[in-house]
């Protein structure tokens, strides 16, 4: 599931919640690490969207333990509704293994890298985007952006890669950077992710709802994705799906 144009994703730990995005979201990003029993609910799952796995470590952002966290996530990519996985690059780094396995096993594999602290500059940006795509099949970077320049910056950065053949997923972080979510896709960004409305604090800061980033995509025009009419974010369900 190599996304050749936009494709969005759905967050959640709750397969059971992926009757409510089947009509706004292309993919659901399955969070192992926030979820209850996440190898059960993947043999259980009967959805209609193929998953994203991400088994976020603490050290990234996320909740599992380092201990068997990759192993878990390898177990995750065997079941065939699990078409993608997400794997740090800084693991990558260390376990030059990892991808291959993952690719002998059917699934295209993001590699990612976030920096809660800030945005890089320039040349910074370039080097990880370019070492997340040496390993990966979309590379994907996520930084904290704490001025507009910073949005800009991330912007600018998927633009070049996107420029240079590769496949990229930009996010600036945070209330600035939010913005960065609905227009990346204008520069090139392959990835977007998004909660529910009830769930918008759950994941990384400066998240959109699935229905109102998706509307808002759409509005803009996004190169290479032709969904049809969103519902309205009051209109929906506000039950719940959760990047």
């Amino acid at each position: 599931m190599r996304p050749d144009g936009f494709t969005l994703a759905a967050t959640t730990n709750d397969l059971t919640r992926e009757p409510e995005v089947r009509d706004v979201a292309d993919v659901v990003e399955f969070r192992m690490d926030k979820a209850e029993d996440p190898l059960e609910q993947l043999a259980e799952y009967d959805g209609e969207l193929a998953l994203l796995a991400t088994n976020r470590g603490r050290a990234f952002g996320g909740e599992a333990a380092e201990a068997g966290r990759v192993d878990d996530l390898s177990t995750a990519a065997e079941f065939d509704c699990v078409e993608m996985v997400d794997v740090e690059l800084e693991v990558v780094r260390e376990r030059d293994e990892v991808v291959p396995v993952f690719r002998d096993g059917g699934v295209d594999v993001v590699v990612s890298h976030h920096d809660f602290d800030g945005t890089p500059d320039a040349d910074s940006l370039d080097a990880i985007f370019e070492e997340c795509a040496r390993y990966g099949d979309v590379a994907k970077v996520a930084t904290l952006a704490e001025t507009t320049g910073d949005a800009l910056g991330m912007l600018n950065a998927v633009h070049r890669a996107t420029s240079d053949g590769k496949r990229v997923a930009g996010i600036a972080m945070g209330g600035v950077g939010s913005h960065t979510r609905v227009v990346a896709p204008l520069y090139g960004s392959r990835l977007g992710y998004a909660p529910l409305a009830s769930d918008t604090s759950e994941y990384a800061p400066g998240q959109l709802s699935i229905r109102t980033l998706a509307t808002m995509i759409e509005t803009l025009g996004s190169p290479d994705r032709h969904r049809a009419d969103f519902p309205d974010e009051d209109a929906a369900t506000s039950n719940g799906v959760v990047d």
